[in-house]
């Protein structure tokens, strides 16, 4: 199949999100997790910090041939509260082969800033 068992996100950081007035967008990040397979992907994630104990072995479910999104502040998906401005990291290990993408979007300036990338796979 595609993709990789076992992703990393080192670079958590959730923006604050209030945004210049008059702009219609909010700081975010998100996680997009792909499963093209016939079956659920059982997912495991756990968030590491710089000065505390990790918070290990959060679970979801993807369903089969369907992407899941969500965002780092939806404390429904990861039953954790990130808080704003705190750096962290994140490994998601699945049962299946999945694909995790992450993205943010900074908009505490004028000139936003969007990133978008792949988390590490192995």
């Amino acid at each position: 199949m595609a993709g990789k068992k076992t992703w990393f996100i080192v670079d958590g950081y959730r923006p604050a999100p209030n945004a210049p007035e008059g702009s219609v967008y909010s700081g975010h990040e998100s996680i997009m997790i792909l499963n093209v397979n016939d079956v659920a992907a059982n997912l495991l994630i756990d968030i590491y910090y710089e000065d505390k104990d990790p918070v290990e072995n959060i679970e979801l479910k993807v369903p089969p041939k369907r992407i899941y999104s969500f965002r780092s502040s939806d404390i429904d998906v990861l039953t954790v509260d990130l808080k704003i401005n705190e750096q962290y990291s994140m490994r998601i290990r699945s049962d299946v082969e999945i694909v995790v993408q992450y993205g943010r979007l900074d908009v505490t300036q004028p000139n936003m800033a969007f990133l978008a990338t792949l988390g590490y796979g192995e």
